[in-house]
């Protein structure tokens, strides 16, 4: 079976009342010793998500509990703003993950959940609808029979929240076929279709008939269904690597072709739509220019013709940007040596650069809005502060802060990053994020390179709590964005960082040279830390050059490509993951589990056994690998966790660990 796999200037400030803080203590204390700084960094944003209801009188939000649970608060901003509690999960086999407003009265929640048919782990999706009382709970998601002939993982997406009036929405619908018991009442219909459904009544009904093959569907914000995409399959099941997308005019039913993408596990070619604008009538959508990704609008008139919107010739333009509960689009965004935004909305424009005056050095997003957009939900941020999220009136031009992000980092020392460039052994230069330990003179310190997963990822400018953390232990860090690192073109993608794995642990190796021979890092006290494709990393660069990292700390990492292409081979997304690792002699030379007899420092590994993204097999291979050639390694595994190890208690068991560890293998004072 295959399964399926995004001083304020010109501002007054205002407080509200009682503030969520109240979930928080004021007075929490300043984390002094080295197991109370693990924990304070280890713990999850106080918000993990947050949203505005439509008359921008109530904020939800959803916030961590003790260890790995998560509760939705419902703060009343126009009355006491007390947080209130109406819903939790564990984050055992169940986590909420996230919570929109439908009505001023009523939220939809998404809630995801993890089980197992004994070889393989699977996700799913469910959707319901709570009042703001956590009253009336009622499951959202289209029911399954049980004469289905296939699981539905998907429980379906929220693409509409302007739809058929107060509290419907648009949400896909998987149908799944099934068998007859002599009843004509049996579903025959198979593929993703769309219903209108009353969150409140319940009632829904059919607006798009499922189609086989259609995966994606786009909404002009207010009901109507424009776009939609069909994947191609081949005679296995398995996605197929073409995307065709059709769209239809405003005045008709038919579907017409609008662009066709395609996929070989390294990127994408064609035009690909992510939104509509229904004033414009025109779809938004990223397209590869000159080697990099642009921004286009294409006409839905008919004509479909073709703007350029937005383009860098440096990096790709990677964000569209939209505001209120229509979804509409005001503004793209790329990343230079920090993230900038290019607005189409002149009044969005004014009151960011009024912003940006208010609150120098930080970086303002705009979250969610009121329905009429008299009302913005802000977050703030910088790379030595966690961040706030703020309520902006534009009738009062008034802020007033709602909660920070990490409570518990108040009072700590935090440091500043700064993007440096370096060379590459090739001549080519790398960029990257150096951050020293706040107060140091950033001489002969122990020092960390930190590569990013993905590897279709990169780092940006910003507070990121895992190097922060080790700042704070007096580590210097340095994160590379290495050749195989997603935004900066087709050309720096490279075959992506595990064919061109060659290529990336230069790329990484040379960032640990550089802080040595710029006097920053001390040679003897040299380590790497790696997440994820970054674990893959840590390793693999060791492979490379055995003697330049005195120790070795992976999380959750990648060890062995054919492992990781078999992970894949249940699911429908393997072609793309066959494609992505390829064929040939770098599948072995790439793997560290197979060379893990060229591995000098010491390893320690941590992985969550429920992890999805990469099986925990991958950790415990290279252990055992790491042990039958007499290497010193560790393998600490977390019970019920996933790939982001999403446990307060967990992650600050391992930053404590990681740190005694480092210390112990270059000889430091605990």
């Amino acid at each position: 079976m295959l399964y399926s796999g995004r001083a304020l200037a010109g501002l007054a400030m205002m407080a509200i009342a009682g503030g969520a803080a109240a979930v928080r203590a004021a007075d929490t204390p300043t984390p002094k010793s080295a197991s109370d700084i693990a924990a304070a960094f280890g713990a999850r944003e106080n918000i993990q998500q947050i949203s505005l209801s439509p008359s921008g009188d109530k904020v939800a939000m959803l916030m961590p509990l003790a260890g790995r649970g998560m509760a939705l608060f419902v703060t009343n901003l126009a009355g006491d703003a007390i947080p209130k509690p109406i819903m939790k999960s564990s984050g055992d086999a169940d986590q909420l993950r996230d919570c929109r407003w439908s009505t001023d009265t009523r939220l939809i929640c998404s809630i995801s959940l993890t089980s197992s048919d004994g070889s393989v782990r699977l996700g799913y999706s469910r959707t319901i609808a709570v009042n703001d009382d956590g009253s009336n709970g009622k499951v959202l998601s289209a029911r399954t029979s049980s004469n289905a002939l296939d699981i539905t993982q998907n429980g379906g997406s929220l693409i509409d929240w302007g739809a058929g009036g107060t509290g419907s929405v648009l949400m896909t619908h998987y149908y799944v076929p099934e068998y007859s018991t002599g009843t004509h009442a049996a579903e025959t219909r198979t593929g993703l279709g769309v219903d209108l459904v009353d969150t409140t009544t319940m009632s829904r009904k059919v607006i798009e008939q499922p189609s086989q093959g259609a995966f994606d569907y786009i909404s002009d914000g207010q009901g109507v269904v424009r776009v939609m995409g069909l994947q191609s399959t081949d005679g296995n099941g398995y996605d197929g690597n073409r995307i065709t997308y059709l769209y239809r005019r405003p005045d008709s039913r038919d579907w017409k072709p609008l662009s066709t993408v395609r996929t070989n596990g390294n990127g994408n070619s064609g035009f690909l739509p992510v939104a509509v604008d229904r004033d414009l009538d025109v779809a938004y959508g990223f397209e590869s220019t000159d080697g990099r990704t642009a921004l286009y609008t294409v006409s839905l008139d008919g004509s479909l013709t073709k703007k350029l919107i937005a383009s860098r010739p440096d990096v790709d333009v990677d964000s569209l940007i939209s505001v209120g509960r229509r979804g509409r689009v005001v503004g793209t965004s790329y990343i230079t040596d920090r993230r900038q935004v290019q607005f189409f909305d002149p009044e969005l424009a004014a009151l960011q650069a009024k912003l940006a005056k208010a609150l120098p050095g930080h970086l303002v997003t705009f979250v969610d809005a009121s329905a009429d957009e008299s009302k913005l939900l802000l977050f703030a941020g910088s790379d030595n502060d966690p961040g706030r999220y703020y309520l902006y009136d534009k009738k009062t031009h008034s802020m007033g802060e709602i909660l920070p992000a990490r409570a518990e980092l108040a009072g700590v020392p935090l440091s500043t990053v700064k993007a440096i460039t370096y060379q590459a052994a090739d001549g080519t230069t790398i960029p990257a994020y150096l951050t020293l330990p706040a107060g140091s003179d950033g001489k002969n310190l122990p020092a960390i390179v930190m590569p990013h997963g993905g590897p279709a990822a990169r780092d940006e400018w910003g507070f990121d709590w895992l190097s922060q953390y080790f700042a704070a232990r007096g580590f210097a860090v340095i994160q590379p964005e290495f050749r195989g690192s997603a935004g900066y073109g087709d050309q720096w993608y490279n075959k992506n960082g595990y064919q061109g794995w060659r290529t990336a642990m230069s790329d990484i190796n040379d960032a640990g040279h550089w802080m040595v021979k710029s006097g920053v890092a001390d040679p003897k006290k040299l380590a790497i830390v790696g997440w994820s494709y970054g674990g893959y990393a840590a390793l693999q660069t060791s492979v490379v050059e055995p003697d330049l990292f005195k120790a070795i700390v992976a999380v959750a990492p990648v060890t062995d490509l054919e492992s990781l292409r078999a992970e894949a081979r249940n699911f429908t997304y393997f072609p793309q993951r066959d494609a992505q690792i390829g064929h040939g002699p770098w599948v072995v030379e790439g793997s560290p589990a197979r060379n893990a007899n060229r591995i000098k420092a010491p390893v320690l590994l941590f992985h969550g056994d429920r992890d999805t993204n990469v099986w925990i097999n991958e950790s415990r291979l290279m252990a055992g690998k790491l042990k039958a050639a007499g290497a010193k390694v560790d393998l600490v595994e977390y019970k019920g966790l996933d790939h982001q190890l999403d446990d307060n208690t967990a992650r600050a068991d391992m930053l404590a660990k990681a740190d005694a560890f480092l210390r112990a293998s270059m000889g430091m004072t605990p």
